[in-house]
C-alpha cells in the first residue's frame, strides 16, 4: 500500500454533519443558556461569513458596524429587550454614516455602511424569532423544533424530487439545479410536517397547520434563493469552507432562516402559542 489510508469525501460530509448535530443537540439540551451560546456561535460564524461574500460583491460590510448590530438584532427580543431598536438604529445611522466622513474608502461610504444593515438584519434578525419562539410557554420548543425540522424535510424533498423527476426549471439563472417539481416537493414535505408537528402534537386545527407549512416551505426555498444569489454575484460556490464537505455555515443555514420570522407572526396573530 503506497499511500496512507484517506477518508472519502462523502465520509467526511457524513462525519462533519454528525460532529455539527452534537454539537447543536447538547447545547439545546443544555437549556436557554445553551441556546444563546448556539446563537453565539452560529451567528457570529454567519456574520464572519457574509463579511468575505459582501467583499466579493462590491462592498465590503464594515466589520465595526455588522457584527455588533448583528449580534443586537439576533438578541433584541429576549436578552437586549429593554435597549430599544429605535435608539441602536438612529446611532447606527448617525454615528454609522458619519464615520464613513474620515475612515478610508470614503467614496464607498454609503454602499458599505448599507451592506453592514443589511448583513445584520439578514442574520441577526431570525435569530430573534428562534429565541422568540423557544423561549414563549407553554409550547415553544416545540414551535423552535418543528420549525427547523419542516425546513430540513422540505431541503430533502426537494433534492430527492428534483434529481429524480426535475424537468422543468426554477430560477435557473439563480440556482441551475433547482426545478418546479422539486420545489413544489419541498413544500409539501414541509406541510406534512406540520400537520404531525401542530395538529397532531399540539393538537391545533389543520387549516392552520397546512398554512403554516406553506409558509414555512415558500420561505426556505425563498431563503434558499437569496443565498445562492449573493454567492452568484460574489462569484464564489460556498460562502466559506468552514465545514468540512459541506461548504459554510450560511450554506447549511440559508433556507432556515425566514421561517421562524412568519411563523410567530402567524402563530401570534392567531393566538396559538
Amino acid at each position: 500500500m503506497t499511500g496512507g489510508w484517506k477518508l472519502s469525501p462523502l465520509m467526511i460530509r457524513i462525519l462533519s454533519a454528525f460532529v455539527i448535530l452534537g454539537v447543536v443537540i447538547g447545547l439545546v439540551l443544555a437549556g436557554v443558556y445553551g441556546v444563546y451560546a448556539l446563537v453565539l456561535i452560529i451567528g457570529g460564524l454567519a456574520l464572519f461569513e457574509f463579511n468575505g461574500l459582501s467583499d466579493h460583491m462590491g462592498s465590503r460590510a464594515p466589520a465595526w458596524l455588522l457584527y455588533p448590530l448583528g449580534l443586537f438584532f439576533a438578541f433584541s427580543g429576549t436578552v437586549l429587550k429593554e435597549v430599544p431598536v429605535t435608539l441602536v438604529l438612529s446611532l447606527a445611522l448617525v454615528v454609522g454614516l458619519g464615520a464613513f466622513l474620515f475612515l478610508p474608502g470614503r467614496r464607498q461610504g454609503l454602499s458599505r455602511w448599507a451592506m453592514g444593515l443589511a448583513g445584520a438584519l439578514y442574520i441577526g434578525m431570525p435569530f430573534n424569532y428562534y429565541l422568540l419562539l423557544y423561549t414563549s410557554q407553554p409550547n415553544g420548543t416545540v414551535w423552535t423544533l418543528f420549525t427547523i425540522f419542516a425546513v430540513v424535510v422540505s431541503d430533502a424533498a426537494a433534492l430527492l424530487v428534483g434529481s429524480r423527476i426535475g424537468r422543468h426549471p426554477f430560477f435557473a439563472a439563480i440556482s441551475p439545479r433547482k426545478t418546479v417539481e422539486g420545489a413544489v416537493a419541498g413544500v409539501v414535505g414541509s406541510v406534512l410536517v406540520m400537520l404531525v408537528g401542530v395538529s397532531a402534537v399540539l393538537g391545533i386545527n389543520p387549516l392552520h397547520a397546512i398554512a403554516i407549512g406553506l409558509l414555512v416551505g415558500t420561505s426556505a426555498l425563498v431563503g434558499d434563493l437569496v443565498e445562492s444569489q449573493m454567492k452568484r454575484l460574489a462569484e464564489v460556490k460556498d460562502s466559506s469552507h468552514l465545514i468540512p464537505g459541506h461548504g459554510g455555515v450560511l450554506d447549511r443555514i440559508d433556507s432556515i432562516l425566514f421561517p421562524p420570522i412568519l411563523v410567530y407572526f402567524y402563530v401570534t396573530v392567531f393566538h396559538l402559542l
